[in-house]
């Protein structure tokens, strides 16, 4: 049996050994799968990045980490996210994750997708008198002008079509529907070209 065993862990190195490319069989060459790395925790990271973002009005809207240790960082920001932050957040990231030794990670550090649906209440009032898009809980989708946003709700602007009685046709009408943050599958940009 032992035999048999060992042939096959060979055949598999072998395998492995056909997938990574390395023709010198280093071991440190095998392909990711074959690693065994350590995780890294989502909530060392957030806290790094909110002790970095107070008092600056950032905000952090994505924060996600891989099983292969792939760490995406999004901000945003009221007046707009500068370049020069993002590079600096991302250099302190760096200097965090190598002072405690772990080496095999991505780091991607930058600004929320212009289209990504909005997450803070920041988000919303950064776009105030800018088209949006909604998809409601009900599954309607709605466009319009956001022109209001409170603390629970939001408002916008859209032109539905309504019967006018003594005309035939309906009439264009500009309609204010409030949504409740909580009550709607996203909100984000509506970009046209």
């Amino acid at each position: 049996k032992s035999h048999f065993f060992s042939k096959i862990f060979a055949y598999l190195q072998y395998l492995l050994y056909l997938c990574s490319g390395n023709e010198r069989g280093d071991p440190k060459r095998f392909p990711r799968f074959y690693e065994n790395r350590t995780m890294i925790d989502k909530q060392y990271i957030q806290t790094l990045v909110e002790e970095q973002l107070q008092g600056t009005g950032y905000e952090l809207i994505t924060l996600k980490v891989s099983a292969q240790n792939e760490i995406l960082v999004e901000v945003d920001k009221m007046e707009g996210v500068d370049v020069d932050f993002c590079a600096t957040l991302n250099h302190f990231l760096v200097e965090q994750l190598d002072a405690q030794g772990i080496e095999d990670y991505a780091l991607e550090v930058g600004s929320v997708s212009l289209t990504a649906p909005f997450v803070t209440k920041m988000q919303y009032t950064k776009h105030l008198g800018h088209d949006v898009e909604v998809l409601a809980a009900d599954g309607k989708k709605y466009r319009g002008t956001l022109v209001s946003v409170d603390e629970d709700t939001f408002s916008i602007d859209t032109e539905v079509m309504v019967a006018v009685e003594g005309k035939k046709r309906k009439q264009k009408e500009i309609q204010t529907l409030t949504f409740a943050y909580d009550a709607l599958k996203y909100a984000k940009y509506d970009l046209k070209f």
